[in-house]
């Protein structure tokens, strides 16, 4: 059994079976793929992909269970290659995270600017997905990182740490009745279409679950992963936009009314979450707390030896979580 057989079949199961996808990933050749991929099969006397033709169709019961360890030793190979790094250059390296647009757009600019400042030899990778797509990714190893306000809690093999307090912001154009509404109340943002996030985004959970504690219904005419997609819908007149306060720009949104809805809804808490066991480098505790002041080198790795969720919130009581 050879390490670069392990990293063949993980590739290639992570890169939808497709095999000519991932020996171009690897900047290898196909039949070299799939000979290492039938050696592998042989030695260990059982077949982790199924076959239709030549063709890999899915992955088998052992296949999902040898994947499993094959990605935990992939994963303890990277820390060792980790930590040679940071011995042999602290400062020099590689920093991958996974995020929302909302957090990308508007939460971490200035963070990562200053970071890339301060570590220009770190090349920085930024993912964007779904929050369930970006705590897989943190969760399998695909990014170091994890930032994200939904689906943090889904995953037992994460650390995830609270970073910041936020609330919502309902954007009207100059002209609807809203816009001289200073506070309007739940019943009266629900009369109207709602556009806002996507279910799973951006703290729509608690959104939903304001307007049901009313024993309200409201009508979503729009959703989007988007905030900038959903202003551009509200200055089209399909509904009241419902959005992060962050994602709202005074000038650019200067054709817009916004109100405070901190009142209407409980506050949501964006997490930063890396997997358990991870070797976090000297600049990796720094793009932490850099992004999140309160949570120090010595705070995170407490939490890094948590063993549950309950452990990590009891780290945290009386720890305060500042406001975005």
């Amino acid at each position: 059994m050879k390490l670069q057989q392990l990293r063949y079949i993980w590739e290639v199961a992570h890169h939808d079976l497709n095999v000519s996808a991932t020996a171009q990933v690897l900047y290898t050749s196909q039949p070299g793929i799939s000979k290492q991929i039938r050696l592998l099969e042989d030695e260990l006397g059982v077949e982790i992909f199924a076959r239709s033709g030549k063709h890999l169709t899915r992955i088998t019961p052992a296949g999902e269970a040898i994947l499993e360890v094959a990605g935990e030793i992939l994963r303890k190979v990277e820390g060792i290659k980790q930590v040679a790094q940071e011995f042999s250059d602290e400062n020099k390296g590689s920093l991958s995270i996974a995020t929302t647009h909302t957090q990308a757009r508007y939460a971490l600019p200035g963070v990562i600017s200053k970071f890339m400042g301060q570590y220009p030899d770190v090349s920085l990778h930024m993912h964007q997905g779904t929050p369930m797509q970006i705590v897989e990714m943190a969760a399998n190893g695909t990014t170091d990182f994890a930032i994200a306000t939904e689906a943090m809690e889904l995953f037992g093999d994460l650390v995830m740490m609270p970073c910041y307090k936020w609330n919502r912001s309902i954007l009207v154009p100059k002209d609807h009745p809203l816009a001289q509404t200073p506070a309007p109340t739940l019943e009266q943002v629900a009369a109207y279409p709602l556009v806002t996030y996507v279910f799973g985004f951006t703290g729509r959970s608690q959104l939903d679950d304001a307007f049901k504690s009313k024993g309200l219904t409201p009508r979503v005419a729009f959703t989007a992963a988007d905030a900038d997609v959903i202003k551009t819908y509200v200055r089209l007149g399909v509904g009241v936009g419902i959005v992060a306060s962050m994602a709202v720009d005074a000038v650019q949104d200067a054709d817009l009314v916004a109100l405070d809805a901190s009142q209407l809804f409980e506050p949501s808490i964006t997490k930063i979450g890396f997997r358990k066991g991870t070797f976090l480098r000297g600049y990796m505790y720094d793009f932490i707390e850099a992004f999140a002041p309160h949570l120090s080198k010595d705070l995170v790795e407490k939490a890094s030896l948590c063993t549950n969720k309950q452990e990590v919130a009891a780290l945290f009581e009386g720890v305060e979580i500042p406001e975005h």
